[in-house]
């Protein structure tokens, strides 16, 4: 008869594989850094967790980590809804009007490729030092993302769904609506999970600009002072944040689009 720890086992192999994983990978850590010459440039990983936990009661600069964090969180989430809004519109605009496409993508493939990062001269010029700039850069990352992916949806639309409503006698309006909208909702909820990460990530580089509270300060002024260790407590920050943003957003895509996931089994 099979064990409930066997059971167990099976029921949570992949969580008990990532368990494991990091365990693993901590230990090598540690025992590279300790008894190595890498600990000249690699803090042990036992100094970066107790730094970090230790971060949450004793401040960094002027605020502790969870300051840190909601006021990246803050930056991010600012960024992230004025993206979501400007980069749904005109990735279905330039999916559903060839008009639009034939203007807009041209310029849009042009500025893409520019990493966020790129503009932060032209980010002070423009807004100054303040939170403004850092929304931009933010938003910069965010934007592309949620751009692509609804574009992708909207073009993608089967065609025969479309012929079906306008032979029925949908308006353009209905056909939008009813039919272009709910089916490329999967195809933006993709680009919102690259995106919320993406936007995460370029915290760090809108961080650079005069800023001195944030998980991206953190590592900014660690690398300032040669603090090895907060560079790592500021990194280890962003990506358990990260992590979570992520996992967060596929569960709200899981909860809104479960028709999606009922259509693929």
């Amino acid at each position: 008869m099979e064990s409930a720890s066997s059971r167990f086992l099976k029921k949570n192999i992949a969580a008990v594989m990532t368990v494991v994983a990091f365990a693993s990978l901590l230990i090598v850590w540690e025992a590279v850094a300790r008894f190595t010459n890498a600990k000249m440039f690699l803090p042990p990983a036992s100094e970066i967790l107790w730094k970090f936990f230790e971060s949450f009661t004793v401040p960094i600069g002027r605020h502790t980590m969870l300051v840190h964090i909601g006021v990246s969180l803050y930056r991010v989430g600012v960024a992230f809804f004025f993206a979501t809004i400007a980069g749904i519109a005109l990735g279905v605009s330039m999916g559903y009007s060839k008009t639009v496409e034939a203007i807009i993508k041209p310029i849009f493939e042009f500025i893409r490729p520019i990493p966020p990062l790129a503009w932060i001269p032209m980010s002070i010029l423009w807004f100054g030092l303040g939170d403004q700039s850092k929304f931009f850069i933010i938003f910069l990352g965010c934007f592309c993302f949620i751009t692509v992916n609804t574009y992708d949806g909207t073009k993608n639309v089967d065609s025969v769904l479309l012929g079906a409503a306008r032979m029925l006698g949908a308006s353009e309006r209905q056909v939008f609506f009813r039919v272009v909208l709910p089916s490329s909702i999967p195809y933006i909820f993709a680009g919102l999970q690259i995106a919320i990460t993406a936007g995460w990530s370029a915290v760090v580089g809108a961080e650079m600009v005069r800023s001195d509270e944030g998980v991206g300060w953190l590592i900014v002024m660690g690398m300032t002072n040669g603090n090895t260790v907060q560079i790592m407590v500021g990194m280890l920050a962003i990506g358990i944040v990260g992590y979570v943003l992520a996992t967060a957003m596929a569960k709200l895509e899981g909860r809104l689009c479960i028709w999606n996931q009922q259509q693929g089994l």
